[in-house]
């Protein structure tokens, strides 16, 4: 039998970075290559799937607990925050932004919702980063939703209210549109890379996790 210890248990919601809030449905024995493991069964609500992940890769897999209230409220606060203006060069704001999505943390998550909302409103983003957003911002309102117990729309409200202060980040943005106009005639090459954010549940950056 297996002696791995389960931070997790049934019934739990817990996030999962690049494929949103699930729920541990059950959590089961299974044998691969002689060896008994221990697995969480997941269930993903935003892709309606059910996943298997062995419990002692959670931690690489920078699978966590929903996080408090308290953290909810800093993560929204963190949303209407000045930041300095980002990199004009999408390839590297991409991996910027990949790796904090790989990190997880809730603070990382509202960090890639400003960065990219706000480098939108200079110039469109390319595909692979609009997938980033979008992805970053599904699991953001996710979160907070279930950490302050408010429905989605009411968290998209609250989310876009931050990120549009009236009168607000006026000067952000024109310090973006100024460093963006340095070198954004190659910003839509090479969009043809792999179109995948994250792959879930693996080590390399391709897109099987089912």
């Amino acid at each position: 039998m297996s002696k791995v210890k389960t931070p997790f248990k049934v019934n739990q919601k817990i996030v999962y970075p690049s494929q949103g809030v699930g729920k541990i449905i059950e959590i089961k024995e299974k044998k691969f290559n002689d060896e008994t493991l221990l697995y969480y069964v997941m269930y993903l609500e935003v892709s309606d799937m059910t996943i298997m992940v062995p419990v002692d890769r959670c931690t690489e897999l920078g699978i966590r607990a929903i996080v408090s209230a308290e953290e909810a409220l800093e993560a929204l606060k963190t949303i209407g925050e000045d930041f300095e203006p980002i990199t004009s060069d999408w390839k590297l704001r991409y991996q910027m932004n990949l790796d904090l999505l790989k990190k997880g943390t809730i603070s990382d998550i509202a960090m890639i919702v400003r960065s990219l909302y706000h480098r939108s409103k200079v110039k469109e983003l390319p595909i692979l980063e609009r997938k980033l957003y979008d992805s970053a911002k599904k699991l953001l309102e996710d979160e907070i939703s279930f950490a302050l117990d408010k429905s989605l729309e009411e968290v998209e409200a609250l989310i876009h209210e931050k990120l549009e202060p009236a009168g607000g980040h006026a000067e952000i943005r024109r310090g973006v549109s100024a460093l963006s106009r340095l070198n954004d005639d190659d910003e839509f090459l090479n969009d043809d890379e792999d179109d995948d954010i994250i792959p879930p549940g693996d080590d390399d950056d391709d897109d099987d996790d089912e």
